[in-house]
C-alpha cells in the first residue's frame, strides 16, 4: 500500500493528462500505458489497465452524437456494434493468451504503429474523404474491416479512433458527424467489452485503474473546456512527441 501512494501521483497525473489529451486530439494511451509499465505493473496488465482508465471517455462522446445516431436505421446500429462487440472480445482474448514475453517485445511496435497512425491522421483522413463514394462496391468491405478495426482496438488501443474514421470514410460514410458517432459508440462497444474480459480474467490492477479512472474523466471535462483555447496542431504535436519517446525507450527496454 504505501508503494501506491508512492505512484498515486504519477499515475493521477499521466491519466488527467490522457483524459485532456483524449477530449482535445486523442492520444491518451500514450500517458496512461507506460506509466503503468514504469510503476511495475506488467505489460499485460498495464495494457488491460490503460484500457480501463480511458474508457468513460467514450461514453460522454457517444452521448453527444446522439442525434446523428438516432438518424441511422436500427438495423445497421444494431449489426455494427455486435461486430465491434465480437472483435473487441476476440482481441482481448487474443491479448489474454499472449505470453507476456512476446507482448513486451511487440509493445514498442504497437506504440510506433499507433505514434506514426497519429501523425498521419489527418492525411489519412483527408485522402480516404477524397475518395468517399468514388467505389460504392467498397461498401461491402465496410463490415469485416469494422471487424478487423475492432479485434485491434480489443487487443491494443492506440490509434483506434483514425482507423474507425479512414474506415467509413473509404467505404462511403460521406458525412463527417455520422462517421464520428458511430466511430465512438463501436469504440464505447468494443473497449468496454474488451474491458469487461479483463476483468473477468483478473489482470486488471484495480487500485491503479479507479484512481487513473477518475483521473482520465475529470481530464476529459476540463479538456473539452480547455479544446476552445488550445491550439489543437499544438497538442498533436505533443503527443507525437510523447509517443516517439516513449517508443524508443521501450525499444531499448
Amino acid at each position: 500500500m504505501p508503494e501506491f501512494w508512492t505512484h498515486a501521483p504519477l499515475l493521477f497525473a499521466a491519466a488527467f493528462c490522457a483524459g485532456v489529451l483524449n477530449a482535445i486530439a486523442g492520444g491518451g494511451s500514450f500517458l496512461t500505458f507506460p506509466a503503468l509499465i514504469f510503476v511495475g505493473i506488467p505489460p499485460i496488465t498495464a495494457n488491460a489497465t490503460s484500457a480501463l482508465a480511458v474508457s468513460p471517455g467514450y461514453l460522454g462522446s457517444t452521448l453527444g452524437f446522439r442525434p446523428e445516431l438516432a438518424k441511422l436505421p436500427t438495423q445497421r446500429l444494431r449489426r455494427e456494434t455486435l461486430i465491434a462487440a465480437g472483435g473487441g472480445i476476440v482481441g482481448a482474448l487474443l491479448l489474454l493468451v499472449t505470453p507476456a514475453g512476446v507482448f513486451s517485445s511487440i509493445v514498442p511496435w504497437l506504440l510506433l504503429f499507433a505514434t506514426v497512425l497519429f501523425a498521419l491522421g489527418p492525411g489519412i483522413a483527408k485522402r480516404a474523404t477524397a475518395h468517399t463514394g468514388a467505389d460504392s462496391g467498397l461498401l461491402r468491405w465496410r463490415e469485416p474491416g469494422l471487424a478487423l478495426v475492432a479485434v485491434y482496438g480489443g487487443y491494443f488501443n492506440g490509434g483506434l479512433g483514425i482507423l474507425l474514421m479512414a474506415l467509413y470514410a473509404v467505404t462511403g460514410e460521406s458525412h463527417l458527424n455520422t462517421a464520428n458517432a458511430l466511430k465512438n459508440l463501436n469504440s464505447l462497444v468494443l473497449s468496454w467489452l474488451s474491458v469487461a474480459a479483463f476483468v473477468v480474467a483478473g489482470v486488471i490492477a484495480w487500485r491503479e485503474g479507479v484512481l487513473m479512472m477518475l483521473a482520465a474523466s475529470l481530464g476529459g471535462y476540463y479538456g473539452a473546456r480547455w479544446a476552445r483555447r488550445l491550439p489543437v496542431q499544438w497538442v498533436r504535436s505533443g503527443v507525437i512527441g510523447t509517443g516517439l519517446v516513449m517508443s524508443v525507450v521501450f525499444f531499448m527496454r
